[in-house]
């Protein structure tokens, strides 16, 4: 597989180890807690555009160098490549990884919809949806990720699917998954197994690890000694460890450690999934600049062993965590 620059380990910055997912900000409805709060009162197609820019130039300017998007984020990737095309020198820098998988079908709503975005793990929709990236990014695509793999996804043993992928990774993409659910860890260790021609396939995996999710931990730590790039994301759980509502007794401990170290809550739980030895990058999901400078702080952090086990009490089953999430409403 090919390197990924400029995120070659080790990192130049501390900052450069965060990056910035574009899921909250390209289409108005969306599973973070307090969204009302975060966006334009208006979520027209225009005023969604205008916030997203404004976050991109905002993390550009901070030093962050990796952006994250996807098909299914409504106009996510089409706001992004928009932003990459009138700022050339910032596109010369940084990487852009997308993911394929799940079609958008809210329709630019957030409410009175079946489902927000509808997922197929074919090969026909890899090729449709490739060409849909190519057109709103262009050559800028460094990482492309299946959507939302869990265990029983055609994407793990569909090799015509397999062939088309590897044809991308050898034009210089790296390819991989993103894992969600309570079979994360199986679904990872089934993706190390992949291979086309006797390689391995995949490069690449993001996946949810945060405070209250921890068990995808050890199949990461596989994925990064195979070498592969290793992403977190929903490192806040939706919003659940953010300091405005991490109020109840179970988040008492991030509270605790946050007075302790004078650090944000948001900022010490994205420190934490930093500090896991097989994190390459840990993604803000922020909707404004505001809570993007705040998110950004955690680099100025590194979590002592202590406080890191003042907050392991936080992490719930993997069942419970799943539940809790599919039941956040979409707003």
């Amino acid at each position: 597989m090919p390197a990924v620059p400029p995120f070659d380990r080790p990192f130049d910055s501390p900052v450069r180890r965060f990056g910035l997912g574009t899921a909250a900000v390209g289409r108005p409805g969306y599973i973070t807690l307090g969204r009302e709060l975060d966006l334009p009162a208006e979520r027209t197609v225009a005023a969604l555009r205008e916030r997203t820019h404004a976050l991109l130039d905002s993390a550009y300017g901070a030093g962050v160098r990796y952006f994250d998007t996807a098909r299914s984020y409504g106009r996510a990737e089409e706001f992004l490549g928009a932003w990459l095309a009138a700022r050339p020198e910032a596109a010369a820098d940084v990487v852009v990884g997308s993911k394929w998988g799940y079609t958008y079908t809210a329709d630019w709503r957030t409410s009175g919809v079946p489902a927000h975005e509808v997922k197929e793990h074919s090969a026909a929709v890899f090729d449709r949806q490739i060409a849909e990236t190519r057109d709103r990014l262009g050559a800028h695509l460094g990482v492309y990720l299946v959507h939302s793999v869990t265990p029983d996804s055609p994407a793990l043993t569909d090799r015509a699917l397999h062939a088309r992928l590897a044809t991308l990774a050898a034009e210089g993409v790296r390819v991989g998954l993103s894992t969600s659910g309570p079979g994360q860890a199986e679904a990872l260790r089934a993706a190390l197994r992949v291979t086309v021609g006797g390689r391995p396939l995949f490069g690449a995996v993001q996946a949810t690890w945060n405070l209250l999710e921890t068990s995808a931990a050890p199949a990461l730590a596989e994925a990064y000694a195979a070498g592969w790039l290793v992403v977190v994301k929903e490192a806040m759980a939706n919003g659940r460890l953010a300091g405005r509502n991490a109020t109840g007794p179970d988040t008492a401990a991030l509270r605790s450690v946050a007075a302790r170290t004078g650090a944000a809550p948001d900022a010490l739980a994205l420190a934490a999934a930093a500090a896991q030895p097989w994190a390459d990058l840990v993604l803000s999901g922020a909707a404004g600049p505001e809570q993007l400078a705040s998110n950004l702080t955690a680099a100025e952090l590194t979590p002592t062993p202590d406080d890191l086990a003042e907050l392991a009490p936080l992490a719930e089953s993997p069942d419970t965590y799943w539940r809790t999430r599919a039941a956040l409403p979409w707003s």
